[in-house]
């Protein structure tokens, strides 16, 4: 589906895009630490190979992330668990 994406954006004029990640997105069994948890969410390693591609291309301007909360993390395994997800994905060659 990503590559899909890619190939559009490749033909359209755009100079660039910008990845918009909501947290809630993700599974609440993986992440809870969202406000709006929502069952049948994706896994991480298939965030990872919808972003992966994404992010490996010169068009990918950036990535800002939303609706995670820090408030229902209190041991902070959700942030760890989105700056790793952040890292692996733009860490790809």
């Amino acid at each position: 589906m990503a590559r899909e994406v890619l190939t559009r954006f490749h033909r359209s004029p755009l100079d660039g895009f910008w990845i918009h990640l909501d947290a809630d997105v993700l599974d609440p069994s993986v992440l809870p630490a969202v406000d709006s948890p929502d069952p049948g969410g994706l896994f991480p390693d298939e965030l990872r190979a919808l972003l992966g591609p994404l992010a490996a291309s010169p068009r990918c301007a950036g990535v800002n992330v939303t609706m995670y909360d820090p408030d229902r993390d209190p041991d902070g395994s959700g942030a760890v668990l989105l700056a790793d997800l952040l890292e692996d994905v733009f860490a790809q060659p």
